[in-house]
């Protein structure tokens, strides 16, 4: 078997959820999965994910120049444009079926996907809640943080607040120092546990649009490279913007849908469905 048919068929195998381990999900908000991608598959995408983040890097400042958001990581969105290994990558059947039984939704489609690395000395990621950020008309969404290398507690592993999905507060909040001393400062009263535990290679996490997390400073001397997915459920219609940057991700990442009606653009396809034959389906976006 050649390493390009390995990979493929690691992308896109069907990785088996253990009993309890959907419940898991759905009452904590997030869950961390062990051994999701062979190391040589992560191997081989870091190779291509890593070139295009310093081809696409504007990020120049220094560090001490730089705003607590501009400090926390490199982000660059939507990568599965500019590479065929990473739109494969992106595109992966496993990742996308896992986001869908974890939800326990018929199909998802792509939001977008983001490398977050995060420099040696970079910052803080603050507490913050993704969905604040898109204009979705429910809560169905869910990002998959995949680490290209092992993320030990010095590199600033996602840190997760177990069960605040289920909160309501600082949802308005953007990532800022505002947001990292009001949210914790809540999730504190609420004496609610937080997970933030390392990486193992091959690990993965999927958390809920809704559920509040973060990440250390960078400590150690390495750059940590993260790749990450985001999901919604095939169906989700398009609220109304609440805010600028749900105007902003409309016009984005969902260029030319309709509010009121099911999000289907070609920026959007649909990466797993329930009915797809095993090794059918894929990159579809009606």
């Amino acid at each position: 078997m050649t390493m390009t048919t390995s990979r493929a068929e690691d992308l896109d195998a069907h990785y088996r959820l253990a009993d309890g381990q959907v419940m898991a999900f759905r009452e904590g908000g997030f869950i961390k999965l062990r051994e999701v991608l062979a190391p040589e598959t992560l191997d081989a995408s870091a190779t291509h994910i890593r070139a295009l983040v310093a081809a696409l890097n504007r990020q120049d400042k220094p560090m001490s120049s730089r705003s607590t958001y501009e400090k926390a990581f490199l982000q660059i969105m939507n990568l599965w444009r500019q590479d065929e290994a990473v739109r494969r990558f992106t595109f992966s059947r496993k990742l996308a079926r896992l986001a869908a039984e974890l939800m326990g939704v018929e199909g998802v489609r792509l939001y977008h996907d983001q490398a977050l690395f995060k420099e040696p000395a970079g910052g803080i990621t603050p507490w913050h809640c993704d969905q604040q950020y898109w204009p979705f008309s429910d809560a169905r969404s869910v990002t998959a943080w995949i680490p290209l290398q092992p993320v030990p507690e010095a590199m600033g592993p996602l840190a997760f607040s177990i069960g605040s999905q289920r909160c309501d507060f600082g949802r308005d909040l953007e990532i800022s120092d505002e947001s990292e001393s009001r949210i914790s400062s809540a999730l504190t009263l609420r004496d609610l546990p937080v997970d933030e535990g390392p990486f193992d290679l091959g690990e993965v996490s999927f958390h809920s649009g809704w559920t509040f997390h973060r990440a250390g400073p960078n400590r150690s001397g390495a750059m940590r490279e993260v790749m990450t997915v985001i999901y919604f459920a095939d169906g989700m219609r398009l609220a109304p913007p609440r805010n600028r940057n749900q105007l902003n991700d409309w016009m984005t990442w969902m260029p030319g849908a309709q509010i009121g009606e099911p999000i289907a653009t070609e920026l959007n396809p649909l990466l797993w469905h329930r009915a797809w034959p095993a090794g059918g389906g894929g990159g579809q976006t009606a």
